[in-house]
């Protein structure tokens, strides 16, 4: 297991915690400790669960630092949890959201790393990144999330960005992250359905018997 995996995802969680607690000035926010409770049961999940070939593939695709949108993509995971402290604890900006919705929108958010995880288990191409991966014999995955949905990390990302402000109370941070998260991560997603239908080999055949790429149904 790379050692790297697990100081990143220290140095994360710790500067999660940072970010929440010194910018609201208390300590006394539950909705604060259950969401970092959360993450760090993810990132325990993660290290333990998947191979460390994938996580070396996601923190280094292709044997490469991340790419800029990833680092921007984390800077602005911390500005929603600085905005979320001030909002709750100190300024108080926007509304009080209802503690049934945030007891909801925790529950969700961590329902929805269960398909994140099952997804990576069964897909060992599970990058950070849109690019076919030659250099690891990547072929089609049809089975598990992947034989209802084709990009059901699109749509788990997807749900953890609505929620994500929602479960920490705070609406402002709510629209910071989706007003500059959602339109990326869909981008991303049509972008990464067209690379694999271009250039993966057996993609259009799959494509052809799952239908939909993110909402059974309908999209």
């Amino acid at each position: 297991m790379p050692l790297s995996a697990y100081i990143q995802s220290a140095v994360f969680l710790i500067g999660a915690a940072v970010a929440l607690f010194a910018s609201a000035g208390n300590f006394a926010i539950p909705a604060f400790w259950v969401y970092l409770a959360i993450m760090a049961a993810v990132f325990v999940a993660s290290l333990t669960m998947l191979e460390p070939e994938l996580l070396q593939e996601r923190m280094h695709p292709g044997g490469q630092p991340p790419p800029p949108a990833l680092k921007l993509f984390t800077i602005v995971l911390l500005a929603h949890f600085i905005v979320a402290g001030l909002d709750r604890g100190r300024l108080h900006v926007s509304g009080t959201v209802p503690p049934w919705l945030e007891a909801v929108a925790l529950a969700v958010l961590a329902a929805t790393y269960v398909p994140v995880l099952w997804a990576m288990r069964v897909n060992r191409f599970f990058s950070s990144v849109v690019r076919i991966q030659s250099d690891r014999g990547q072929f089609v995955v049809t089975t598990g999330p992947y034989a209802v949905i084709r990009h059901p990390g699109y749509l788990a990302g997807i749900l953890v960005i609505v929620v994500s402000g929602i479960a920490l109370g705070s609406w402002l941070a709510a629209a910071l992250l989706i007003l500059t998260s959602l339109p990326f991560l869909l981008y991303r997603a049509i972008t990464e359905d067209r690379v694999l239908l271009a250039q993966l080999p057996g993609y259009r055949e799959y494509a052809a018997r799952v239908r939909w790429r993110l909402i059974p149904g309908l999209w």
